[in-house]
């Protein structure tokens, strides 16, 4: 039998999740977005629900509930603020990064504090994009070369990194071996106060206010042999472990995307209820109804594949990910532009308003934009789903999100 509910535990924790998005975070988004910043009262909050750690192991100390669970939470918060659902505390990507290409005490080393009673100041980043692309060759600027006593110095620059300015602790991506390209990077911890490790000017941004993106300089840091993270032994192990780890993320976003396109259409169908024009509202009129009927289909079918593809992950067994790699890739491509459409609309249907600071329309259209770079994009997850769909190679150059073809916020 298909069952398209969640279950019991689940309803319960998405509807604890849903009352602090709209008792706490939803009241204060305007606050959010002034300050840039989740302020510390809302952070503590969120920490001892414990939704930084929602997705990470239990045996790293989180809750490790799973993709479906997880999703399900994050689709709350972004109906609330997708934005703060970015300043909240936690390992973020770092996490999901970590625990995809770590060992198990790797990850227990560097993700179980986020557990702890301070945890609600903690924040994790992961240094993936650069601002341009090589022309020299395929690959990062970013070097990872061999130290005369062992480990690694890096050396380079990265940019958009979310919670830049916010963690102590970040995963960067370099290049380890020129000739091999995009198969030739590398995964290395660094902390924040390590020598050689400079955080660079925060980016300012079209929308996410919340989030804190900003530059990483490596000036020849120095990392040990273990502070490198490997992925899965075998040919492509690690590829395939950044595909994951990216595809995951994508489903992070995507669940906050769901969310901020169904904050948009309540807010479009609200409006288009009350505002009267010829003696009835707007909503009555074929051109208006027809609009939010089709938005509202868009909205609804993000959802059942981003619930599908998460489903997917959560019934993996280990190596054989084809499923949930195919599932997610037309899951988040679906959600990151329903949201688009469903924000754009609901700028639109309210007219002149929409466009003016007092009604939180813009903010909806500016975040859904920015979204839809905190990811693969959408032409990139494409890539993938049609890769997976003919059998081809999984090529990285083609299926991660590299700045060759377009650099992400990560």
């Amino acid at each position: 039998m298909i069952d398209f509910e969640p279950s019991e535990e689940q309803r319960l924790v998405r509807e604890s999740v849903a009352e602090f998005a709209r008792s706490t975070l939803a009241p204060r988004v305007r606050e959010v977005e002034r300050a840039r910043a989740v302020p510390e009262d809302v952070r503590r909050l969120a920490h001892e629900m414990g939704l930084g750690t929602a997705g990470v192991p239990e045996s790293a100390g989180g809750q490790g509930l799973g993709m479906l669970t997880t999703v399900l939470l994050e689709e709350e918060l972004g109906a609330a603020d997708a934005g703060a659902a970015f300043g909240l505390a936690g390992p973020g990507a770092f996490g999901t990064a970590v625990t995809e290409l770590g060992t198990p005490d790797q990850i227990r080393a560097l993700l179980a504090d986020f557990s702890d009673s301070e945890g609600y100041a903690r924040f994790g980043a992961v240094a993936w994009s650069e601002s341009a692309p090589r022309r020299d060759r395929a690959g990062f600027s970013t070097t990872a070369t061999r130290a005369a006593d062992g480990g690694y110095v890096l050396t380079g620059k990265k940019a958009f990194v979310t919670n830049a300015h916010l963690a102590d602790r970040f995963l960067v991506f370099a290049q380890v071996d020129d000739a091999a390209g995009w198969g030739g990077l590398g995964a290395f911890v660094v902390r924040r106060g390590d020598p050689g490790v400079v955080v660079g000017a925060r980016h300012d941004t079209l929308g996410l206010d919340a989030a804190d993106f900003g530059e990483i300089e490596l000036a020849g840091a120095v990392v040990a042999e273990g502070a490198r993270l490997l992925g899965d032994a075998g040919e492509g192990g690690f590829t395939r472990a950044t595909l994951r780890f990216f595809a995951k993320r994508a489903l992070i976003v995507a669940a906050r995307a769901v969310g901020l396109a169904r904050f948009a259409f309540d807010l479009a169908r609200d409006h288009c209820e009350m505002r009267t024009a010829f003696g009835k509202p707007i909503g009555h009129f074929q051109a208006v109804a027809f609009a939010l009927a089709d938005r509202h289909m868009d909205v609804e079918s993000a959802r059942w594949l981003l619930w599908s593809a998460a489903s997917a992950w959560d019934a993996a067994s280990a190596g054989k990910y084809e499923r949930a790699l195919h599932a997610t890739a037309q899951a988040a491509a679906s959600a990151l532009e329903a949201a688009m459409r469903m924000a754009d609309d609901c700028v639109g249907l309210h007219g002149g308003s929409g466009f003016i600071r007092d009604v939180v329309a813009e903010k909806l259209m500016r975040d859904a934009k920015q979204l839809a770079l905190c990811c693969p994009t959408a032409e990139q997850l494409d890539q993938l789903a049609t890769a997976l769909e003919l059998g081809a190679p999984l090529d990285p150059a083609l299926v991660l999100p590299t700045p060759d073809a377009q650099a992400i916020f990560t």
